[in-house]
């Protein structure tokens, strides 16, 4: 009963925010109230349970769980957004983007490969957070500039750090401890697969910015994209918008360089994990605003200035904070996964890691890693009739990696859609079937080269 209740839950929260019916804070917070009222209250009354209901205050103490598990990730999000709008806000973006375009062009096809480069060597670390903190606010203003549809940015980018599994990551980690395995077992096979999938995301990439170019009116040339002689005029002698005398008034031109390396200090560090990425942002965001607005109103009016974004940010960290801590501490989660794993037919057995490859990227929608790694994949694995460690890898081809970016049990996915302004439903239903088709296609590479059978 209480794994039904979870799948229930879940599958509400899914469907009130791909279908707008609610506001993703309003359904993260309201929904698994709701679910856990159900589970813990209404159903044991129904059994006749009544003297093993738990006290008033157990829900709530399980939601402030969650929060506690992600207030030092909020914090960082909100300090984050104020320290990359302040570097912004003094120009230094400015120089890098006229450089930018003078290596990818105007050619929306360039641009879109190019964010998909940059999120892969972004994401080389492993941390989704800090890939789209680095590539969404270095790329946005050339989406902006060219018009270029924002839900791209964001796809491109979760594909191509859905792609980029690496041994030190987290859902790796967790496979293969699961499992008593290394990750050099785990990760050395899939290699193949993985090419298979950056390939896929240069395809996609191309394919986009082909389409935008129709879109936009252009047509592809050898240096760019050129249309009509007007349309060719903007674009190939393409200059960003000219600011105004407020924006002029903000730019600290003489700073480019202090502000530049403060930047690659910050991402150095965030690279590094030697510091906990909290404490970096909040530094680092004092530094910027002493280094470029000395007086304390122009701070003052720096962070109002970005305070609604990164507000914003906060409340729905926290909401997937009551959400997550909810769902896990009222042991829906650990429900599930045990009558998921039970569920499976004996029969099936020999095909069951070509099946899980399969499904492994929307089961992210369900299931957080931990739930997953750790609770389904290990009753999975054990049914017999082939080798463990392939349902590992093949959970690896999809299960939080081509799935985190647009997970709702994951906060990057909503740091995704506040830093590239698209709405979490948009996002969804449209890098959904994208990131399934890259799982699919890397389940694919993994079975040809022997990883798995089908």
């Amino acid at each position: 009963m209480l794994a039904l209740i979870g799948i229930l839950t879940i599958a509400t929260l899914l469907f009130c925010i791909m279908s707008k019916r609610l506001s993703p804070i309003v359904s993260l917070i309201i929904i698994p109230i709701l679910g856990a009222i159900v589970a813990l209250y209404i159903v044991p009354v129904f059994q006749g349970s009544v003297e093993a209901l738990p006290a008033y205050s157990t829900i709530p103490k399980m939601a402030v769980s969650g929060i506690s598990k992600l207030a030092p990730m909020a914090a960082m999000f909100v300090f984050a957004i104020i320290f990359f709008g302040v570097v912004s806000d003094a120009g230094m973006f400015d120089p890098i983007i006229a450089k930018i375009l003078k290596v990818v062009g105007t050619s929306p096809k360039k641009i879109i490969i190019g964010t998909g480069v940059l999120a892969l060597i972004a994401h080389l670390d492993g941390n989704g957070a800090v890939t789209f903190l680095i590539t969404v606010p270095a790329m946005i203003p050339l989406y902006d500039k060219l018009g270029i549809d924002k839900k791209i940015l964001a796809g491109i980018t979760a594909l191509s750090a859905g792609v980029n599994f690496l041994p030190w990551t987290g859902p790796m980690i967790r496979a293969a401890g699961a499992l008593d395995v290394t990750t050099h077992e785990l990760f050395t096979p899939l290699i193949p697969a993985q090419i298979c999938g950056l390939a896929f995301m240069v395809f996609m990439g191309w394919y986009w910015g082909r389409k935008e170019e129709k879109r936009l009116g252009l047509v592809g040339g050898a240096g760019g994209v050129v249309g009509t002689d007007e349309e060719s005029e903007v674009v190939t002698h393409f200059k960003p918008k000219e600011l105004t005398e407020e924006e002029l008034k903000l730019r600290r031109p003489h700073l480019f360089w202090p502000n530049l390396i403060l930047v690659i200090i910050v991402i150095s560090l965030m690279v590094s994990t030697k510091i906990a990425p909290t404490i970096i942002f909040m530094v680092a965001c004092c530094i910027a605003l002493t280094l470029n607005y000395r007086k304390p109103a122009e701070q003052s009016a720096r962070i109002n200035a970005h305070a609604k974004g990164a507000l914003m940010m906060a409340t729905i960290l926290f909401a997937a904070g009551v959400f997550t801590g909810i769902m896990s501490e009222s042991g829906m989660l650990k429900a599930m996964a045990v009558s998921t794993g039970e569920f499976i037919p004996d029969g099936l057995a020999s095909h069951i890691p070509f099946i899980i490859s399969l499904i492994a990227m929307p089961l992210s929608l369900i299931f957080d890693p931990d739930s997953y790694y750790f609770g389904i994949m290990p009753v999975v694995a054990n049914i017999g009739g082939f080798p463990p460690i392939q349902v590992a890898q093949a959970s690896l081809l999809g299960q939080m990696t081509t799935g985190f970016p647009v997970s709702p049990l994951t906060p990057a996915t909503f740091l995704l859609c506040s830093l590239s302004g698209v709405d979490l439903a948009d996002h969804q239903k449209f890098s959904i079937p994208v990131l399934w088709a890259a799982s699919i296609i890397m389940a694919i590479g993994a079975i040809l080269t022997g990883v798995f059978p089908l």
